[in-house]
């Protein structure tokens, strides 16, 4: 009999994790190395958020809260929705968990039975596909290619849901592409919704706060507010405050939904850290100034990637909308053999060949469902990420035809 669950074969560990973890490894080792993979700001956590997280411990705020998320907060939370979405709920439609991936994942495995699917556009974010097949659900994967900006049409929503949908997830600013859809798109694709109500909607909303005029950022329920009472609204603090490693993700739901998520953290983690919610409040009630500053930084990044790479013979680069990553495509080089005589036959073979030969680290455009690409997450300095885009170019430079 086997030792481990059945569930474990529909999985794979996280790509993105690995290329962090491997770039990691190959520094501690003395190899210079360029890492391109995380997705998490490199700024700091701005200190009026640290201060309250130290004034917290220094109250003694260490105890258990409610399983899903302390009334202050999770008030802050309604606030934040109506303020910035139009969205109004309560409290009892909120819950903060360990991160936006544990309300996913939450979401996921309180409603998914055998058979479900779940409609996920590609390129997507690594955890998504898995988490379905985890949950027992199936991922119907609607590609979106650079050509359609990386994003799907109203059509192919519709041709994608069948009797079984039960999700459609849906994540703008994206990762890894950094597109974002319009009002009018989004519109469109909330019309097909309408016509289909067995259909929920999760918008994973956690690059809000990371958009480059003029695209203006806007989700589901807001766009179409009779989606409201099916469509769960996902978000955290982790991107916009740079509190990755502090792991506060919450949601807006109906009420029923969100009993059954507490339902399923209250039987896993509990309520998240302590001392983070009490950080998050300040970082949704206090001041602001940090998301201008460190969107502004972002955005002269992006510019500087994009153009470098574009510079690039063999690369195309798509100037994206919001998040921190380039999701260039390589089509041009596949076919190409590296200096070490290995051919180019796929997007994992040249990201493997360039942190080899130049000692860049990215990601490869098959972890995300749509190849031949790569993602850079230009969340690192500028004088980092000119020498990255040197290293990359001298690679791309140094392939020759098979």
């Amino acid at each position: 009999m086997p030792f481990l669950s059945d569930a474990l074969s529909r999985v794979k560990p996280s790509p993105t994790v690995a290329v962090s973890t491997k770039a990691r490894e190959l520094k501690a080792a003395g190899v210079d190395v360029i890492g391109l993979g995380a997705g998490e700001p490199d700024f700091d956590t701005p200190q009026n958020i640290k201060d309250a997280a130290i004034a917290a411990i220094q109250r003694g705020e260490t105890k258990y809260t409610a399983p899903d998320g302390m009334p202050e907060l999770k008030t802050a939370i309604c606030a934040k929705f109506k303020r910035e979405n139009n969205l109004d709920y309560t409290p009892e439609q909120i819950i903060v968990s360990s991160g936006g991936k544990q309300v996913l994942f939450n979401v996921l495995l309180a409603s998914l039975n055998p058979d479900d699917e779940v409609i996920i556009p590609a390129p997507y974010w690594v955890s998504y596909p898995d988490m379905v097949r985890l949950c027992g659900g199936t991922p119907v994967i609607v590609e979106a290619t650079l050509e359609a900006g990386f994003k799907i049409t109203p059509e192919q929503l519709d041709a994608a849901i069948t009797e079984r949908t039960k999700w459609f997830i849906f994540n703008s600013p994206s990762n890894p592409t950094g597109a974002g859809y319009t009002r009018a798109e989004l519109k469109a694709l909330t019309d097909v919704l309408l016509r289909h109500p067995h259909v929920y909607v999760m918008s994973d909303d956690m690059y809000e706060h990371i958009a480059y005029e003029p695209f203006e950022f806007c989700t589901p329920a807001e766009v179409e507010p009779a989606l409201y009472a099916r469509t769960l609204t996902v978000n955290g603090v982790s991107k916009a405050y740079a509190m990755t490693g502090w792991r506060i993700g919450y949601a807006g739901g109906p009420e029923a939904l969100i009993k059954a998520m507490v339902k399923v953290q209250g039987q896993s983690t509990t309520n998240p850290s302590t001392i983070s919610q009490w950080a998050a409040l300040e970082a949704l009630n206090g001041p602001q100034d940090y998301i201008t500053e460190s969107c502004a930084a972002f955005e002269r990044r992006r510019d500087l990637v994009v153009a470098a790479l574009n510079d690039i013979d063999g690369i195309t680069c798509p100037t994206p909308d919001g998040a921190f990553y380039v999701y260039p495509s390589i089509k041009e080089l596949i076919g190409k053999v590296s200096p070490s005589g290995k051919p180019i036959e796929n997007d994992e073979v040249f990201a493997s060949e360039l942190l080899e030969q130049q000692g860049v680290a990215v990601v490869f455009g098959a972890a995300f469902g749509l190849s031949p690409n790569f993602r850079v997450s230009y969340a690192t300095s500028d004088d980092i990420l000119r020498d990255a885009c040197a290293r990359i170019k001298t690679f791309c430079e140094s392939l020759t035809d098979a």
